[in-house]
């Protein structure tokens, strides 16, 4: 059996993943790392609470076979480009560096569709120097996941997100052949789709955009 660390488990995706992965018979061990106790009890589930300034004097118990991020902000929630350089590049890079150090050989991640180091989109450009970043670690597997618009309703009021979110489930259709990358997927299968990729791992570099994650989180769950 196997040990997963979870970073970004009070997140969005973050808090379907981690519960996917309490399910999973693949590990015995679940670690998060949060700011705050998310007060979950589970024989399976280990709490440990950091950031990024102080994961460093974690590093003793960033140990896992998998490592899993689904770290991200919003501009609305961090405005400051310094800061959410830290959260979306910064941080899930240091965290799997320490994992990788500590014997981790697959990385799961989940950045976005659409990537450029060339954009003039500071979004997009932060995920691709994150991806860049994470596939220069040189992990056994790296799995990137890249949704477009994220589905789903949060705890969290986001009237724009929302009004988003309602226009993507009418235009979904629209989006076919190799366009389908940019149709809206919903949170909980995305980590669905994460946590069934992890069983099932061949790849040195996996990518997946909206059909292999849609494939995915319809796959057998029961499977080995």
């Amino acid at each position: 059996m196997k040990k997963a660390i979870l970073f970004g488990a009070s997140g969005f995706i973050g808090r379907y993943l981690l519960d996917e992965l309490l399910s999973n018979p693949l590990y015995e061990l679940v670690t998060i790392v949060v700011r705050k106790n998310l007060q979950i009890d589970h024989p399976k589930l280990k709490t440990l609470i950091g950031d990024y300034h102080t994961l460093p004097g974690l590093e003793k118990d960033i140990v896992a076979d998998d490592i899993f991020i689904t770290l991200g902000t919003t501009k609305k929630t961090t405005p400051d480009k310094d800061e959410y350089y830290q959260v979306d590049h910064d941080y899930p890079v240091l965290a799997a560096k320490m994992a990788k150090e500590n014997g981790a050989r697959a990385v799961f991640i989940v950045t976005a569709v659409g990537p450029d180091k060339n954009s003039t989109i500071f979004y997009l450009k932060t995920k691709w120097e994150t991806e860049r970043d994470i596939l220069a670690l040189d992990f056994e597997h790296t799995n990137i996941f890249r949704p477009s618009m994220i589905m789903g309703t949060r705890k969290e009021q986001r009237s724009l997100e929302k009004i988003l979110i309602g226009i993507w489930r009418v235009i979904n259709p629209v989006f076919m052949g190799k366009l389908n990358r940019f149709k809206g997927i919903e949170g909980k299968d995305i980590a669905k789709a994460i946590n069934n990729a992890a069983k099932h791992q061949s790849e040195k570099v996996r990518i997946y955009h909206w059909k292999e994650m849609n494939e995915l989180c319809r796959a057998n769950s029961s499977k080995p």
